[in-house]
């Protein structure tokens, strides 16, 4: 039998790289899979290459109201939701004396208030239903510590570490679990935006960046999204039922709690 036979999960962010991992490797455990994406228009494109067992979501994290109808169109769907991944991200870098409040609003909007919102909105469902859940919020090894160039998307990722502590505290009284995966660097299409930023701010030429950063991990290279599903799947199980509020490192070796 499949590990995750049954259950129904809603995946944040997921129409393409790690998310749509998760997506593609919980339908191979069995599960029904909403890829929520603010591309809709790519979401559906995944769900077209995944197969019946997904369904597209149009959703915003900065929006309540997007929150709020993507949870209940995931409900109308799937007739609940066991898991919800809130992979969601963006990234930003600039040093300490260049960063704009515009630039960190949104870094935190989507990062941090996306992800404590969409919780709330999916917990407070399962707590309605009262079977429990799966909460899996995605952390980096950004949030482990700082980075001078790095100051705003660092600190997203701390606070989401110290959210899920706090999170997977309160909600495990309902029998909600909530836990997180801190990647370390992941190769994918995301990366050309990464290594443009450290190209501008550094000097270095395009792919300079992404080369060194690749030799630096101990495994000997960069992560790649499929590195992250056996996590996520481990942490969706009944495996993970006395797990409570921690973070994981997925990273290669490069950071050690």
């Amino acid at each position: 039998m499949s590990r995750l036979e049954g259950k129904t999960a809603l995946i944040t962010g997921a129409a393409r790289g790690i998310g749509r991992a998760f997506a593609e490797a919980y339908v191979r455990e069995g599960a029904k899979v909403c890829i929520a994406d603010i591309d809709i228009a790519r979401a559906r494109k995944t769900v077209d290459e995944i197969g019946p067992a997904a369904t597209a979501i149009a959703m915003d994290v900065t929006r309540q109201e997007s929150i709020d109808a993507a949870v209940d169109e995931a409900i109308a769907a799937m007739g609940h939701i066991d898991i919800l991944i809130n992979n969601a991200a963006i990234f930003s870098a600039a040093p300490i004396v260049e960063i704009t409040r515009e630039d960190y609003r949104r870094v935190f909007d989507i990062n941090v208030s996306g992800v404590l919102f969409t919780m709330q909105a999916v917990a407070r469902h399962m707590i309605d239903r009262g079977q429990g859940g799966k909460i899996i919020n995605m952390a980096s090894q950004a949030g482990r510590r700082g980075e001078p160039l790095v100051a705003v998307y660092c600190a997203s990722k701390a606070a989401i570490i110290s959210l899920t502590q706090s999170a997977g505290l309160n909600l495990i009284e309902h029998r909600i679990n909530v836990n997180a995966i801190a990647p370390g660097v992941v190769d994918g299409e995301h990366w050309d935006g990464v290594d443009a930023f450290f190209a501008k701010y550094e000097g270095k030429a395009p792919g300079q960046k992404k080369k060194e950063v690749g030799a630096g991990v101990p495994y000997g290279r960069m992560g790649r999204a499929e590195d992250l599903t056996g996590m996520a799947v481990f942490l969706a199980t009944p495996e993970a039922d006395y797990i409570v509020a921690q973070c994981y490192n997925v990273d290669g070796g490069q950071w050690m709690s």
